[in-house]
């Protein structure tokens, strides 16, 4: 005869305490000393209980799932083929930052047996899927990180109602929640490390200028150099792409092929650099020294390695869905931020 599943009456048994406290602990109530928290849980474990998702669901009115938006360009108008979704996830997939986002939401997560689920929003029909997924109630909450200044999500999930949390400050003010960097201390960092090496003729690879993150980068290490007595600095516009950064660096050597230090304003950016700078001859560091942003997996993998300004990503998508969290569970009522601080990461390339 075949046993019968673990029920929370045996739970109780195995852990000494009444239904109630256990199904207290099932779900999420907070007012369990902590040390029978811990004795439930070791009683669920040994009987192998396992907590039916949908009546949990009734009473906590949670789903134990939230949706990772990826939001792209809020300047369309039409539905994008399934050529553009397929190049814009394939954008998404190849930047090392994404996996880093990850990571971190779900380190957060996986321990509360919360799950995430990955959704895309480049277009208008792919953003209004996403309000209406989130208020048909299929996730608890929306992290969101957008892909472009002019992305209207943010500001349709605030005036929906809908809780979520934003990774970087959006451009526009919006009555969300949000986690972001001090990029500007992150291009002082990178001035000072050039300064330091006694680099003199300096350039500089930026973001898309339409990025709050690279303009603060850049008036970050504008604003170091010039208190250095560098008041002019080069810059050539790139898109946070590998392709880009070759392209920025062809474009300033061409110009000031006398440079000594170039800033990237990402490791994408910053690889690119080095692969030019190679192709021309140029040692890095001896002859040109190359300091990235991020500290990425690209840091660690390029010739030379690169010394890079530390964005810690994982914490950062981490603190994004505890934010979350407590917004969903009452916790949190107004919007808040958190800014993190850079670091800098001294290695081979400057």
């Amino acid at each position: 005869m075949n046993r019968h599943a673990p029920t929370l009456e045996d739970v109780a048994r195995e852990a000494g305490v009444s239904r109630a406290t256990v199904s207290r602990v099932v779900n999420g109530v907070r007012n369990v000393d902590p040390a029978i928290q811990d004795q439930v849980r070791v009683a669920i474990e040994r009987t192998g209980y396992a907590p039916n998702r949908a009546a949990r669901s009734l009473v906590t009115r949670r789903t134990g799932t939230v949706a990772l938006v990826v939001s792209g360009a809020g300047d369309g108008t039409g539905d994008t083929s399934e050529e553009e979704q397929n190049a814009f996830a394939a954008r998404v997939f190849a930047d090392p930052f994404f996996g880093r986002v990850v990571g971190g939401v779900v380190g957060f997560l996986r321990p509360r047996s919360t799950h995430p689920v990955l959704m895309f929003a480049e277009s208008p029909g792919a953003r209004q899927e996403v309000l209406r997924y989130l208020r048909q109630g299929n996730a608890d909450g929306a992290l969101v990180v957008s892909t472009h200044p002019d992305d209207p999500l943010p500001a349709l999930l605030a005036e929906a109602g809908l809780p979520a949390v934003l990774f970087a400050r959006p451009v526009r003010p919006v009555a969300l929640s949000h986690v972001d960097l001090a990029h500007w201390d992150g291009g002082r960092l990178a001035a000072e490390r050039l300064l330091a090496r006694g680099c003199r003729k300096v350039a500089t690879v930026s973001g898309p200028w339409a990025v709050a993150a690279s303009q603060e980068r850049l008036a970050g290490f504008r604003d170091t150099m010039a208190r250095g007595g560098h008041p002019y600095v080069p810059v050539a516009e790139g898109g946070f792409t590998l392709d880009s950064g070759v392209a920025a660096m062809t474009e300033l050597l061409a110009e000031h092929p006398d440079v000594e230090g170039v800033f990237a304003a990402n490791d994408l950016m910053a690889q690119g650099v080095c692969q030019v700078l190679r192709e021309r001859g140029r040692r890095v560091p001896d002859d040109v020294a190359v300091v990235g942003f991020d500290d990425s997996s690209v840091a660690a993998t390029c010739r030379p390695p690169l010394t890079s300004v530390r964005q810690p990503v994982e914490d950062m998508a981490a603190a994004m869905a505890r934010l979350l969290d407590e917004h969903v569970r009452g916790l949190r009522t107004e919007p808040t931020s958190v800014l993190f601080e850079p670091e800098l990461v001294v290695r081979e390339s400057a």
